[in-house]
């Protein structure tokens, strides 16, 4: 587990690109056969990602916790960009098909990762936070998501937000989590820009071709700084931070998030006149 201190806005300012993406970029989430992970001081979320191979991952607790098993203080949200895979949670397996979402609460104590053909592998990608208190494990479909259908041709923005662990979906103790699919010939995640000051957040970013980018843009209004993100790679989003993005093509983000509340419509709107 890698461990990210917290980084203030003053001390950004002065960041150059190889210490910007060192602080705020997650490069590799996948490796096969492997669980990483990233563990971030910034409302103590983990990002990381499970891609079991011929063996089975387990998601231990350990001594970065400071818990006798992962989920002993915790809650875990994972949704599968990949093949096929299943999850077993204290014995129980729960089959998770690509695009599909689990939400594992507070209290479980074993969690497995296995992928139904080693060849085309499951790619778990999960955000975790602590949690106060135990919520119901959920399985959550692509076609189960609550999805909203936002932005126009005309603005290059054009996308369905999936929200997957979202009040109005399934109970969690403070995690939100979803996936943006953006339209073809659309390319801004969002813009106008925006922040939440009571909630970071974390992105990963998919379906990008391999000749192609996303610009994610972060930094205070007034001090914008951006970070070139290719595909499979995530970006931690402090709460002081604007964030936005524009890629070279359309793609695909999913966005997990942490603080003090749960209300996906709590954001700042900066207007274009003030950024910088």
């Amino acid at each position: 587990m890698e461990i990210r201190e917290y980084v203030n806005s003053a001390y950004a300012e002065r960041m150059n690109t190889a210490e910007l993406r060192a602080q705020f970029l997650i490069e590799r989430v996948f490796e096969p056969g492997k669980a990483t992970m990233v563990y971030s001081h910034v409302d103590r979320m983990i990002a990381g990602g499970i891609m079991p191979a011929s063996e089975a991952i387990v998601l231990a607790g350990g001594k970065e916790l400071g818990s006798e098993y992962f989920l002993q203080r915790r809650e875990l949200g994972i949704i599968n960009i990949g093949s096929a895979g299943t999850v077993v949670l204290d014995g129980k397996p729960y089959r998770v098909g690509e695009r599909d979402a689990l939400y594992v609460g507070k209290g479980t104590r074993e969690v497995l990762f296995t992928s139904e053909d080693a060849q085309h592998p499951a790619k778990f990608y999960f955000n975790s936070a602590p949690a106060h208190r135990g919520c119901e494990t959920r399985l959550v479909t692509l076609s189960d998501a609550r999805k909203v259908a936002l932005g126009s041709d005309e603005q290059c923005n054009k996308r369905v937000i999936n929200q997957y662990i979202h009040p109005a979906v399934v109970e969690s103790c403070q995690l939100v989590m979803g996936m943006t699919a953006l339209a073809p010939g659309s390319v801004w995640n969002t813009m106008p820009a925006h922040t939440h000051e009571r909630r970071m957040e974390v992105y990963l970013y998919l379906d990008v071709d391999d000749d192609q980018v996303v610009f994610h843009l972060m930094g205070k209004p007034d001090q914008t700084r951006h970070i070139v993100v290719r595909n499979e790679q995530a970006v931690i989003s402090p709460s002081w931070s604007m964030h936005s993005g524009v890629g070279t093509k359309a793609y695909t983000f999913i966005w997990g998030m942490a603080g003090e509340n749960q209300a996906f419509d709590d954001m700042d709107h900066i207007p274009m006149e003030v950024l910088l």
